[in-house]
């Protein structure tokens, strides 16, 4: 039975902060391309994220790095176009905003015109606050992340859990109230103490979204992927596979090719 307080007949912002108002979860799922986005929406989820994530997922890379902003434009409108309910976040991917506020703002701009996305997020605190202002200043909502940030992998060298010591966590609470001062609807935490992350949720007014970061925060966000079973060698602590796709696919293509080697597929009522 749903625990929906509000029904919502289309995600904004201000419906995602009237839901950590209300006390109301907040569900999110990524989603790369029309038919995938087209079943997530219509199951009822509040946020769709076009990750950066599309980089390891559908181009099979190692980090996200790779991705570039038309790569990430392309997606985008393939998800838009699948949608009726959900909030449409993009992610900005790396070297389209670090360097230039200017550059971050154009690159922003881009993605709301030529996707039809609803917001932008963007990895990082107090280093990204200009370019967070200037496209807040353009009026296009701007998503924060913090805690483990995958664009900045080279730099941690691991994708071990953020901020256990003091300083990092006493960073972190500090970008989270940066973040909501200048202007942003909502903050992912990615893969922090469970503790840090309900503290952090606790200080802000905007909705702070979880991966890895415990049930104390306004909501959850997965890898789609992830979260049916598509993959099946990543297995870090936070994930909950809901189904084994992976299996299911790989015994119905078997049984396809076998069927096609035996011919019996198709069968007589199966052609013209």
């Amino acid at each position: 039975m749903s625990v929906a307080k509000k029904d919502y007949k289309r995600v904004t912002v201000k419906s995602l902060v009237e839901m950590k108002q209300h006390n109301e979860k907040i569900s999110m799922l990524t989603a790369y391309d029309y038919t995938m986005a087209k079943i997530v929406d219509g199951a009822g989820i509040d946020v769709i994220l076009v990750g950066d994530s599309a980089s390891n997922v559908m181009a099979g890379h190692e980090t996200t790095l790779p991705i570039t902003l038309d790569q990430m434009i392309y997606h985008a409108s393939s998800v838009v176009r699948a949608i009726d309910r959900a909030l449409v976040v993009v992610d900005l991917p790396f070297g389209s905003y670090q360097s230039d506020p200017k550059e971050a703002l154009r690159s922003a701009i881009r993605i709301m015109k030529e996707s039809g996305g609803h917001a932008v997020k963007m990895e990082g605190g107090k280093e990204v606050k200009d370019s967070i202002k200037r496209i807040l200043n353009a009026g296009i909502p701007v998503m924060g992340h913090l805690g483990l940030t995958p664009q900045s992998i080279y730099k941690f060298g691991t994708y071990t859990v953020r901020a256990k010591e003091e300083q990092e966590a006493q960073q972190l609470k500090e970008d989270a109230l940066m973040l909501e001062k200048a202007g942003c609807f909502g903050i992912v935490l990615e893969k922090i103490p469970a503790k840090l992350a309900e503290e952090v949720a606790k200080s802000v007014s905007i909705p702070v979204i979880g991966i890895g970061a415990g049930g104390g925060v306004d909501g959850q966000v997965l890898v789609l992927h992830d979260m049916i079973g598509m993959t099946h060698e990543f297995n870090p602590r936070f994930l909950r596979r809901y189904m084994n796709l992976y299996e299911e696919m790989t015994t119905a293509i078997g049984q396809y090719v076998d069927d096609v080697k035996s011919k019996d597929f198709p069968s007589d009522t199966e052609q013209y």
